[in-house]
């Protein structure tokens, strides 16, 4: 980061680090969340989403510093080439959402979804971090998304839960090899507000949970920029659920 810098509106004697950040998945609810507060920070911003048109758009929308590519992450071998020219990275985040599998189950089983989900999640995320690793600034810091079943399954969670708890895994023995790269996965419960649940006001998980309410997108935003940012935080789960798993 040195010698990049991004000067306070505030407060002409600070400056506050330039940095770089690059968000898999920045066209979904919560990627572009966190795409539009790292740009509302200075950051120099690169979203991704398996469309291009839809990447750029999504740039295009929140505006700043920030650009939109295709990236597809159910094409392993194509993800070095998709993520050529991209310059230092201080933040990676991968947020990418696998494909509907939430209800697969055993008697119903779909062999080719089940694939999809767990190359994009495991395979996937782990290939970015390899194409980005020569590019991690010497203070860089990863987050990869799971998911509250990972802890919390339900009938037709197999693949699901499987994934999530793969992230976990991936995240603990990437921890050793990207080191002193930190490396920390955030899993969270019901958004309330996010594109998938915002239509069903009335969720069952409200009533056990802890809050009285789903969590909401800014405090996954928040939960992510404290993985990203806090530089004794490494090779953790961080669950952001309102308390649900205690239910």
């Amino acid at each position: 980061m040195s010698g990049r810098y991004l000067e306070s509106p505030h407060k002409s004697s600070y400056r506050r680090p330039m940095t770089s950040t690059l968000i898999v998945g920045g066209t979904g609810s919560l990627g572009s969340g966190i795409a539009r507060n790292r740009a509302a920070l200075g950051d120099h911003v690169v979203l991704t989403s398996r469309s291009a048109d839809r990447a750029e758009k999504a740039a295009r929308d929140i505006g700043g510093d920030i650009h939109g590519r295709a990236l597809d992450l159910s094409d392993p071998h194509g993800i070095e080439s998709a993520l050529s020219g991209i310059g230092p990275v201080d933040h990676l985040v991968l947020a990418t959402a696998a494909n509907d599998t939430s209800r697969n189950t055993l008697a119903a089983f779909d062999i080719d979804a089940a694939a999809d989900s767990v190359t994009v999640k495991l395979i996937g995320f782990t290939e970015t971090i390899r194409v980005v690793r020569e590019r991690f600034t010497p203070s860089a810091s990863v987050v990869v998304f799971g998911g509250l079943a990972r802890n919390r399954p339900y009938p037709g969670s197999t693949m699901v839960t499987t994934f999530n708890a793969g992230v976990s895994g991936l995240v603990r023995t990437l921890a050793l090899e990207l080191a002193p790269i930190r490396i920390n996965a955030l899993h969270p419960g019901v958004v309330g507000d996010s594109s998938r649940w915002r239509d069903q006001p009335d969720h069952p998980a409200i009533a056990r949970t802890p809050l009285g309410r789903l969590v909401t997108i800014a405090e996954i935003v928040d939960a992510t920029d404290f993985l990203l940012t806090n530089t004794g935080v490494c090779a953790i789960d961080l669950m952001i659920d309102g308390g649900l798993r205690a239910s």
